[in-house]
């Protein structure tokens, strides 16, 4: 008889009950990080904005932009080259602009001038995809969804929940919509934002001080020295390229 082949040990998951309980002690306070005031409205511009722009410009610009069109009625009625005159800052301003006119205009005739609550009609609207879809559901109707952004990807790889070359948003939110509670999973995500500007960095993650690895729920780091990341397989640095 011939030799029976060995089966690969199937690396066990961390536990994300450990990991999402460290960080809500560490950042209690689990908000979205634009500023929109509670409106749905102003969510969905500001996240159209946040597009390869910092959080902070947007929350900046967003201050004369509601100023001049506070609701979706004002700027489905709004011409193209004044929205883009505010929004400049924001880069990528004409296509943003012709979106945020867009998308205005079909919330205004027909959903009432109400924001979609389903991701598909959500998708139908111009500059929306499945990250800003995600966040609308979240936190605004209390529904689950992961926002599958760069923090997002980046840091759940290195804790091991998937291949820490894994970059694609659609696999990742479906990975870990089977993973974190879906009562949990907007709150989870804005967590991920916090941590990985503050400890869980792109080039330069703190490994040696990080929380979730001293809990022993992340390895990503221990065979690097102190205060470094991980060490990868090419003998590069751990933190991305």
């Amino acid at each position: 008889m011939g030799a029976k082949k060995k089966t690969e040990a199937v690396p066990e998951l961390p536990d994300v009950r450990i990991i999402h309980g460290i960080l809500k002690e560490r950042y209690p306070d689990a908000l979205c990080s634009l500023e929109y005031g509670g409106d749905p409205w102003r969510l969905l511009i500001a996240a159209r904005l946040s597009a390869q722009c910092t959080d902070e410009r947007v929350n900046i610009v967003s201050v004369p932009l509601f100023r001049k069109y506070p609701d979706a009625h004002a700027m489905a009625e709004a011409e193209q080259g004044e929205v883009e005159e505010i929004i400049r800052p924001c880069g990528l301003f004409h296509t943003k602009a012709a979106s945020c006119i867009a998308m205005s205009q079909i919330i205004v005739h027909e959903y009432g001038g109400r924001v979609p609550d389903e991701m598909n009609a959500l998708l139908g609207l111009p500059g929306v995809g499945r990250k800003i879809a995600n966040l609308i559901l979240g936190d605004v109707y209390g529904k689950p969804g992961i926002v599958a952004d760069t923090h997002c990807i980046r840091i759940n790889g290195r804790f091991g929940f998937y291949p820490v070359d894994l970059k694609d948003p659609y696999k990742v939110e479906k990975i870990l919509s089977g993973i974190v509670p879906g009562a949990e999973q907007a709150a989870y995500c804005h967590r991920m934002v916090l941590f990985g500007r503050d400890v869980c960095t792109a080039r330069a993650p703190k490994c040696a001080s990080c929380p979730i690895r001293a809990a022993g729920a992340c390895r990503y780091g221990e065979s690097s020295p102190a205060g470094t990341g991980g060490t990868r397989a090419d003998g590069r640095d751990g933190g991305e390229p």
